[in-house]
């Protein structure tokens, strides 16, 4: 009799506590992980390099995934951004022009620097009017954090943060954002196909105890 085929690792439902927070804010001590990170600048609904920034990132992530089919078999995880504005402010969302942002996507371990370097040189023959050289492979390690799942639109995210700016007070900690440490959101679903009533974001905040 003929064996089932293994299913890919999907991080989002073998990490659930990373992916698929409830809407009401908790702590998290997020662990190591490997990404692809283009930084950028600019209202991400009209930039064009946000629009670039993405497609490398996706376009990278699948050249790995479709090279390495023997080592590992996984579903190519979410978007993720790290956020910040330019003035250095936290009031988030009356001027996108502001923003700063480090788009990203997460890759499983066996991604090295010579496994990324390979991706490039894929993507630059298939596409090459992206310019992957804005593209770097890190390990971040987030740590502890507040998180919080946003249902609805990016314009609607305001109310969410603020319940997390509200745990974080009533909990005896204190919003920990640095240059190192950022306002961090992970996109569960694609904009262009979702309703944005629907859209599920997980939005995260650094914190540290307060004193």
């Amino acid at each position: 009799m003929m064996g089932s085929a293994k299913m890919p690792i999907d991080f989002k439902k073998t990490q659930k506590e990373l992916y698929h927070p409830k809407t009401t804010p908790a702590v998290i001590d997020v662990p190591e992980m490997v990404f692809i990170m283009v930084d950028g600048t600019g209202n991400p609904n009209t930039s064009e390099e946000y629009k670039s920034a993405v497609e490398i990132l996706y376009g990278l992530s699948y050249a790995i995934k479709m090279s390495n089919k023997s080592i590992l078999e996984y579903v190519v995880p979410p978007l993720e951004g790290l956020w910040w504005l330019s003035d250095g402010s936290e009031e988030w969302y009356k001027d996108k022009c502001k923003y700063c942002w480090t788009a990203m996507i997460r890759q499983p371990e066996f991604v090295t620097a010579d496994v990324f370097e390979a991706a490039k040189t894929t993507l630059a023959k298939k596409k090459p009017q992206l310019d992957t050289s804005k593209a770097r492979l890190e390990k971040f390690t987030e740590g502890l954090c507040v998180q919080a799942l946003h249902i609805g639109s990016y314009d609607d995210e305001p109310r969410t943060n603020a319940a997390i700016m509200e745990f974080i007070s009533d909990n005896g900690y204190v919003s920990d954002i640095s240059d190192n440490r950022r306002h961090h959101e992970i996109y569960l679903n694609d904009s262009r196909k979702t309703a944005p009533d629907k859209l599920k974001t997980v939005i995260r905040c650094p914190i540290k105890s307060k004193g």
